[in-house]
């Protein structure tokens, strides 16, 4: 089937399977590693990416069903090469990430969140990091990192 899907304002005209997951679609077709596949599930949250704006899971969708759609992935964050956003730079300086894994993930779902609620509560940047695994840190340095984000104006 033809896919017509832009990914970081970049328009993608590809010829694909209609079983090819969205997640394997941005990784392999496209070239963009920065979206990291865990579970397979949903469960992870390691692949999300912002659908029209939205965090969603992109190994639950098929890349077919992103047609017409704008995606933006982790590689689309830092402002130019070399530069992090306010909420990478956050995450930086918060020491907010150990393997790395899930980043990608969770700033895509902060990144949509911090844009909702500018001035989120510690309970609620935990609340809407539930959807997201993270094996390594333990989470306090990742809250702290989008409440940094927040107070920088992210």
């Amino acid at each position: 089937m033809r896919v017509r899907v832009t990914v970081n304002g970049v328009a993608h005209d590809r010829d694909v399977e209609p079983r090819l997951l969205l997640s394997d679609f941005i990784r392999h077709e496209i070239g963009l590693t920065g979206t990291h596949v865990g579970c397979e599930h949903g469960v992870c949250g390691a692949c999300t990416i912002l659908w029209d704006g939205e965090p969603a899971r992109s190994c639950l969708a098929f890349a077919v069903q992103a047609e017409g759609h704008d995606i933006r992935t982790v590689e689309n964050l830092a402002p130019a090469p070399g530069k992090l956003n306010t909420l990478q730079q956050a995450f930086q300086d918060s020491h907010a990430l150990q393997c790395g894994y899930c980043t990608p993930g969770i700033l895509m779902t902060m990144t949509a969140f911090l844009a909702e609620n500018p001035k989120p509560t510690e309970d609620e940047v935990r609340h809407a990091l539930s959807g997201n695994l993270c094996r390594c840190t333990g989470y306090q340095h990742i809250v702290d990192a989008v409440l940094l984000a927040a107070e920088r104006g992210a």
